[in-house]
């Protein structure tokens, strides 16, 4: 994916209260399924803050933004996936999306 700049990242942050932190990695970890079901996803990944534990960031790799607002989101996966992870929607503290890395280094 780091070679083809072609697809779309959008990131989610949340803000979670301790109390659903179970419940909200396990709706993400159902929906991820229905993720890797569809053909606009090209990758996610879920990480969870060490300095504010609350904080989780949600990054989904589409194949565009068109593709995810528009096929996305009018497919069988999509009804499944917005019903899981729905309950946490008002804890979103930033939904937008974002053009590849112009860097993306790793060792």
């Amino acid at each position: 994916m780091e070679d083809n700049k072609d697809y779309s990242v959008e990131i989610i942050r949340y803000n979670i209260s301790a109390s659903d932190h179970a419940a909200f990695e396990k709706a993400y970890l159902d929906a991820g399924n229905l993720l890797e079901a569809s053909p606009y996803c090209k990758g996610y990944n879920i990480i969870k803050g060490s300095d504010e534990p609350d904080h989780y960031i949600v990054t989904i790799y589409w194949t565009s933004e068109e593709d995810h607002l528009q096929k996305f989101r009018k497919s069988e996966q999509f009804a499944g996936f917005f019903q899981l992870v729905k309950p946490f929607y008002s804890n979103i503290a930033e939904m937008k999306h974002y053009h590849p890395p112009l860097v993306n280094w790793k060792r």
